[in-house]
């Protein structure tokens, strides 16, 4: 055995890493100017081999680091490689490399680049002849020198240590020690078999009943046996049934995974559709029921509509049946009227004449029975007054009175006539404003027909455009309602993404987004997930593959990163984010096995070439394969990462990753969810709008149409306002044309009624006149008597004529109500049958 290589690195002198080799099997010699590290050398093998640097404190394991210029040392190694084809060193190996490493706090020792400890290395130095208690297989530089000028006692002392007498010496004081011990555990061990043969008279008697015991216990571990053995037998049996079942258990387990997978798959399409159809099932519900209220009031307005229709019928039956003899009855009445009428014209002559009659006589009368008044005064004067002076006096004080009452009657008069001309010119007014009107009448029915025609016409296009807009507005409800369903399933969707990656990655997803948006950053293409797309059945083996990478932000540049990261640090907003930025991905040409049994993963996906360098950073050195043997065998031979479609992943180094990987959330299958129900909500979307840009034409074109019915409708109120203002000021007119005459009459009587309080006042005023100044008698003069006399007949015959005239007039307003009664009565069933 002898040395074969140094290694020497940050030890004393050696900075860099220094080897030195060959070396002879017998002798080699070292030279070197001084300071060359000659010393260092001798010293570096005795730091690995010796036992002279085992307990050193920290400024010792300093000295023997290198301290020089440049950087500080840290740590230092020294590796020995001996020639071991003799064996000496008892390792089945030609060569055996021990290194020692020493820092600050570190001491370790490596054989054969594994880490052990420092007893193991010595005593494997130990077992090769580096023996601890003979160091002189090291001679330092000197010692030589010492020995020969030293005196004989010490190189007989250190002859022995060479030797190594000087181990038996001290082997032999230790034999002392051990033998004196020794001497006192053989009387303890006397003292102990004196106990021990008293005990064994004890054992002996126990030792009968041990037999006896064993005997039976024997027998009982036969019978035990027996029985663990019946049970024993059964329960391999059962075993082996339940290994067998297990193992039938476990193929059809792993068909119902792949069933359960199949299915998964399937319900979760089963469930996109079910929702769709609910989506559908409840517009179409909210459909069904505006169409069922609508039926219900088109059902009540038809119903409406018939009973009307049935009793214009019953009417119109009615009318024709009693046609004819409405007819009959018409021209029967037509002629009740046209004789009362020739009646009427015959008998109102004479009633205004008898009328006329009499107001004369009662004016006549009132002036008489006046005059007659006056005369019975005269002849009573002569009882009031004693003489003609006071007489005289009451006279003048009412002529006075009289003369100031006769103006006021004559005022009166000329007031009543001033009225009655006033209330004959209006009658006449009257009477041309109401042929006016009557005329005008027959003019506004012609246009309310032609405005209710356009009416019907504008109202029917009206409710066309109405209905359309409500199969709209049905339309748009169904969309708002699918809006909010897709809303609802996107949140979900995108819910159930971010539960598959932590918060922090979240928050900083987030804050890029929120940073994006605010800022408008360019160059920013999100999510490394969001940027490609690949077949159901790789699923497994991308989430695997990519792990967490999927989160990675994909960006134009470095410096885009950058200013992201400064943002998201000034304004402390938290979250973890990961860039991937396209400049500063170099990727090399990978170039790819040809087998059936291997696919590369980054063919397999579907992305913008922008990401080339992106996706072959991450997927690049992944291929696809059909087992674990044949990943295990690529990844080995190709020097590349393997995975299966179950996940099971082999890495180009050696380590094996699996087991079992549930599928139900994978990340690539809720982004493709949420993919699905953007495309959806921006599709639905799209709709809404045409729908709400229809409804807008709809509404525009509804409020023209709503616009021109309220404009025909005022149009309609306004003519019929003004047909029946016209009409209803025809009846007032009518009604104030029978007031004035009304009026009139009243005004004729007051007048006929001032014209005899007139001629009564004149007549008292004359006779009182008379009086005045003429002697006061006892008695009425003959002339007086005599007119006292006629003015009794003359009343008398007045009266007669009165009543005569009066039972006359009402002879005539009899005839007169009668024949009015009948005129309007005809004249009412006349409208009637019109």
């Amino acid at each position: 055995m002898y040395i074969k290589q140094v290694v020497i690195c940050g030890f004393r002198s050696y900075r860099n890493e220094v080897v030195v080799e060959p070396f002879h099997p017998h002798h080699n010699c070292v030279v070197g100017r001084n300071g060359s590290g000659k010393s260092n050398f001798f010293l570096a093998i005795q730091f690995v081999l010796s036992d002279e640097f085992s307990h050193m404190r920290p400024e010792q394991r300093q000295q023997l680091l290198h301290e020089g210029t440049g950087p500080r040392v840290v740590n230092a190694y020294v590796e020995i490689t001996f020639d071991n084809s003799d064996n000496r060193i008892p390792i089945e190996k030609e060569e055996v490399t021990i290194r020692r490493v020493i820092g600050f706090k570190k001491d370790q020792y490596f054989l054969d680049k594994k880490n052990v400890t420092k007893t193991d290395v010595m005593n494997l130095l130990e077992t090769a002849g580096f023996s601890r208690s003979n160091p002189y297989y090291i001679v330092k530089q000197g010692r030589i020198n010492q020995m020969a000028v030293a005196p004989d006692s010490q190189r007989l002392k250190l002859l022995r240590e060479v030797a190594g007498t000087r181990v038996y010496d001290e082997r032999k004081e230790e034999s002392l020690v051990i033998l004196k011990e020794t001497e006192g555990k053989i009387e303890k061990i006397d003292e102990f078999l004196q106990y021990i043969e008293e005990r064994l008279k004890t054992l002996e008697e126990e030792k009968e009943e041990l037999k006896e015991y064993q005997k039976w216990d024997r027998m009982h571990r036969s019978l035990e046996y027996t029985m663990y053995d019946k049970e024993l037998r059964e329960v391999r049996e059962k075993l082996e049934s339940m290994e067998q079942q297990r193992l039938e258990e476990g193929d059809r387990t792993k068909d119902l995974h792949i069933q359960m997978a199949t299915t998964a798959g399937e319900i979760k399409f089963l469930e996109r559709d079910l929702k769709e159809i609910e989506i559908k099932a409840a517009s179409t519900r909210s459909e069904r029921d505006q169409l069922a209220d609508e039926r219900q009031l088109q059902i009540r307005q038809r119903a409406k509509l018939e009973l009307d229709l049935k009793d214009l019928n019953d009417i119109c039956n009615e009318d024709q049946a009693t046609k004819g003899s409405s007819a009959e009855e018409l021209a029967q009445v037509e002629e009740q009227i046209k004789t009362a009428q020739e009646t009427l014209n015959r008998i109102i002559p004479q009633f205004h004449q008898q009328k006329e009659i009499e107001e004369t006589c009662n004016s006549n009368l009132r002036v008489n029975e006046q005059r007659r008044t006056e005369l019975y005064a005269k002849k009573g004067r002569n009882q009031e007054f004693t003489d003609q002076k006071k007489r005289d006096e009451w006279i003048r004080s009412e002529l006075k009175s009289y003369g100031s009452n006769l103006s006021d009657k004559e005022e009166a008069l000329k007031t009543v006539e001033r009225e009655i001309t006033e209330a004959k010119e209006k009658i006449t007014r009257i009477d041309e404003d109401v042929k006016e009107r009557t005329d005008n009448l027959e003019d506004r029915k012609k246009e309310i027909e032609e405005t209710n025609k356009e009416l019907g016409e504008a109202k029917i296009k009206r409710d066309e455009v109405q209905n359309k807009r409500k199969e709209l507005w049905r339309q748009d409800s169904n969309y708002e309602q699918s809006l909010n369903t897709s809303k609802e399933q996107l949140d979900e969707a995108e819910r159930q993404l971010r539960s598959t990656v932590s918060k922090a990655f979240n928050n900083g997803i987030d804050a890029i987004k929120k940073i994006v948006r605010d800022k408008n950053i360019n160059g920013v293409y999100g999510p490394l997930i969001e940027n490609f797309k690949c077949n159901e059945k790789f699923f497994t083996a991308v989430e695997v593959t990519a792990g967490n990478r999927l989160f990675y932000i994909i960006v134009d540049t470095d410096k885009t990163a950058s200013q992201i990261l400064s943002i998201m640090n000034k304004n402390k907003m938290s979250g973890e984010v990961n860039f991937l930025p396209l400049n500063r991905l170099s990727t090399k040409e990978v170039q790819y096995p040809t087998s059936n049994d291997v696919i590369p993963m980054v063919s397999k996906l579907e992305y913008n070439p922008l990401f080339k360098p992106a996706m072959e950073t991450i997927f690049g050195k992944t291929l696809i394969c059909r087992s674990l043997e044949v990943a295990s065998q690529y990844a080995r031979n190709e020097h590349m990462d393997c995975i299966t479609l179950d996940g099971d992943q082999v890495s180009r180094r050696g380590a094996l990753t699996g087991g079992y990987y549930d599928k139900r959330k994978s990340r690539l299958d809720s982004q493709r969810q949420v993919w699905y129900w953007q495309a959806k909500l921006q599709e639905e979307e799209s709709n809404a709008e045409k729908i709400k840009k229809e409804m807008e034409d709809i509404d525009s074109e509804l409020s023209k149409l709503v616009s021109a019915v309220q404009k025909l409708e005022t149009k309609q109120i306004q003519l019929r306002e003004t047909y029946e203002k016209q009409k209803m000021d025809v009846q007032n007119l009518s009604v104030e044309k029978k007031q004035l005459e009304k009026h009139l009459d009243t005004k004729l009587k007051t007048q006929m009624s001032l014209d005899g309080d007139l001629t009564a006042l004149r007549g008292t005023v004359a006779s009182l006149q008379q009086e005045l100044g003429t002697e006061l008698l006892s008695q009425l003069t003959d002339t007086e008597q005599a007119e006292v006399k006629d003015l009794n007949k003359e009343i008398t015959s007045l009266q007669s004529r009165i009543r005569e005239s009066l039972e006359h007039r009402s002879k005539l307003e009899v005839c007169y109500c009668f024949d009015m009664s009948v005129n309007y009565s005809g004249f009412n069933r006349m409208k009637v049958y019109q």
